[in-house]
């Protein structure tokens, strides 16, 4: 069909909506790396001298880095991904699993999965610390007896970020896009004039700039060279993000407006450190004129509250995901917002990631001591990145091997080396993220070994469905109005709740449900794929509802919509039998103990199936069940 002037013109005012929006959300990490990343070559442990080769090696290097990572990797390979428009690494994990069949292989891809996904939790921690840190340093520059000031203002402000966001970002987020964009123009305007200081820094683009670049400083020059991964962090939102503004609008903002005002920058602060040396310190903050440092540190510190919104925001989503595919306990999700679906406020995940960002601060100190523990985390997960899409050009896009295996040793050849130039920062730092990630980990592994093994005790004590059924029907127990849905991860078993109400009320309700909830390896279930229903004898009904990994399930609504079961479910004359276990940790094989009991400790804490399904508490029932593990 062909579209008309008027909808040829809508597409294009939702395309530069879209731009817009996804200037402020998907950008806002990589774009505040200009305040530490350049600097950080010339000022690290490893860093090297301001020497005319060494700032156009690493200028050459950040250079390269934008494009080979972020340009080809991440914006024209990696958001080609995408599940069902869904992006982010357990997304990706779960489209890469879709395209294995052996049980062996499929482990490995969740362990890589759950990996990168740990690692952005521990990376989740650094962002917001160091971003907001070294914009308000710029304080600094301006009176040098201000230093004393400079966390508590930092902790202040992250304070306020985190304490906002059960309000959610509904109510600025609208103010996010434009103060990036701003922030974007003023970084290119500085680096247009930071390079007539030495316009002979654009010789810097030259890639033999970066090969004699280690030529000169050997070792020394791959240790510095974790200063350019700094450039590069944020790079994964392009892919995180990629459900919520799609593949071009996030690639027209990169090509066209990102990428020119980063590398504006950088060159800016490259030919003022070429003109004078010992601007190195913070050659980002010493490009500004005197009259404008003001407006630059509160444009800064607002670019920075965004960035780490964005990182806050994203690390909720991840959670969601990670707890609707079964990788983490039940946690409470409040939508804030009655228009987007994706914003949505974790409070437990807040409070933690308050506590250890704030922790961080203090710990750490200034930004300069905070790079140390920066930049780890982030190649890892880009690693992780690099193996699952390479698992899904093959198995998923049926990639022949003389295309994946090209492909595959370019990009994970740049991670190696990337990960080679960040790795010696382990004893200075980046251990905390790797711990934090490894905690995170420890704790997904656990979580999804542990509910198979309270299933294998299920199954091994429950009583086959089928010949229970026919018993009822041998034996009739006496019958009461209504209905009774019995939720149960085994549909094949007889619900512990059916039992124990049979047993101890001597009842049976006019129609039973058993009722299975699948949460699917996509996004969003589709509509003829939502639901399933079996007649089984004697009035009972199995019921499997599906979601996708992105949605709320919400059971009522649901059976609402089910017309396969004799006669429409009213809610007033339906009730809920839940089966709770109460886990206790045991001898028997699975676990190591301590997992047993740091299981027993999760599922103790977990959001109840009700609240989590949505089920109003008038029409529950509750029962207990032990299942020792």
């Amino acid at each position: 069909m062909n579209q008309t002037p008027e909808d040829e013109s809508a597409r294009r005012r939702r395309l530069l909506t879209l731009c817009f929006l996804a200037i402020g959300v998907v950008y806002g990490d990589i774009g505040t790396s200009p305040l530490y990343a350049f600097r950080e070559a010339f000022n690290d442990v490893h860093g090297v001298l301001p020497l005319r080769e060494n700032v156009l090696g690493v200028l050459s290097l950040i250079f390269w880095s934008l494009i080979t990572v972020v340009s080809i990797k991440y914006a024209t390979f990696i958001l080609r991904a995408d599940n069902k428009g869904e992006g982010g690494v357990m997304a990706l994990m779960a489209l890469a699993q879709r395209g294995v069949r052996r049980v062996h292989t499929r482990w490995i891809v969740m362990v890589i999965g759950l990996f990168g996904t740990s690692l952005f939790f521990g990376d989740a921690v650094v962002t917001p610390a160091i971003s907001v840190l070294s914009a308000v340093e710029g304080i600094e520059v301006l009176s040098p007896a201000s230093v004393h000031y400079v966390m508590p203002i930092t902790a202040l402000i992250l304070l306020g970020v985190f304490s906002i966001q059960k309000h959610g970002t509904s109510r600025i987020g609208p103010l996010f896009a434009p103060i990036t964009l701003i922030w974007f123009v003023t970084l290119g305007v500085l680096g247009v004039f930071g390079i007539m200081h030495d316009p002979g820094v654009l010789k810097a683009l030259l890639p033999h700039h970066a090969i004699l670049f280690f030529v000169h400083n050997g070792k020394l020059g791959i240790f510095a060279m974790g200063a350019v991964v700094l450039s590069i962090t944020g790079a994964e939102a392009l892919y995180s993000d990629l459900g919520h503004f799609g593949k071009k609008p996030i690639r027209l903002v990169w090509f066209f407006l990102v990428l020119p005002c980063l590398m504006l920058n950088y060159l800016g602060q490259g030919a003022l450190v070429l003109s004078d040396p010992s601007t190195a310190e913070n050659p980002f903050y010493l490009l500004v004129p005197a009259g404008l440092l003001i407006p630059m540190i509160v444009l800064a510190t607002m670019a920075t509250i965004v960035a780490s919104q964005a990182v806050i925001s994203g690390t909720f989503s991840m959670a969601r995901q990670a707890i609707q595919l079964g990788y983490l306990p039940r946690m409470q999700v409040l939508h804030t917002s009655n228009q987007q679906e994706g914003q949505i406020y974790l409070p437990w995940i807040n409070r933690i990631l308050l506590v250890l960002t704030i922790a961080v601060v203090f710990g750490f100190r200034s930004s300069a001591n905070l790079v140390s523990a920066y930049g780890l985390a982030v190649v890892g997960t880009m690693l992780m990145n690099t193996l699952l899409v390479v698992i899904v050009a093959r198995r998923i896009w049926r990639w022949s091997y003389l295309r994946v295996i090209p492909a595959g040793l370019i990009f994970l050849g740049i991670d190696a080396l990337l990960l080679t130039a960040v790795a010696d920062k382990f004893i200075y730092g980046a251990w905390f993220p790797l711990a934090l990630g490894v905690i995170v980990f420890t704790i997904m592994l656990t979580w999804r070994r542990g509910r198979e093994l309270v299933m294998r005790e299920i199954k091994r004590a429950g009583l086959a469905l089928e010949p229970f059924i026919a018993s009822i029907s041998a034996h009739p127990p006496l019958r009461v109005s209504g209905t009774a849905v019995f939720l149960t991860a085994n549909p094949e078993g007889v619900p512990n709740a059916l039992l124990h109400n049979l047993k101890h009320n001597k009842v049976l309700h006019e129609r039973n449900v058993i009722l299975t909830v699948d949460i699917l390896d996509e996004p969003v279930a589709e509509p003829e794929d939502r639901k399933s229903v079996v007649a089984l004898a004697d009035d009972f009904y199995l019921v499997t509802l599906r979601y996708g990994f992105s949605e709320d399930p919400n059971i009522p609504a649901a059976l609402m919509a089910v017309s396969q079961c004799g006669f429409p479910f009213e809610m007033m004359d339906t009730t809920f039998f839940l089966s709770r276990e109460s886990i206790v940790a045991g001898d028997r094989p699975g676990m190591m103990l301590w997992r047993d009991r740091l299981f027993e400790i999760l599922a103790r804490n977990a959001t109840s199936a009700t609240a989590f399904f949505q089920i109003p508490g008038n029409r529950l029932i509750e029962l207990g069940t032990q299942v020792e593990i």
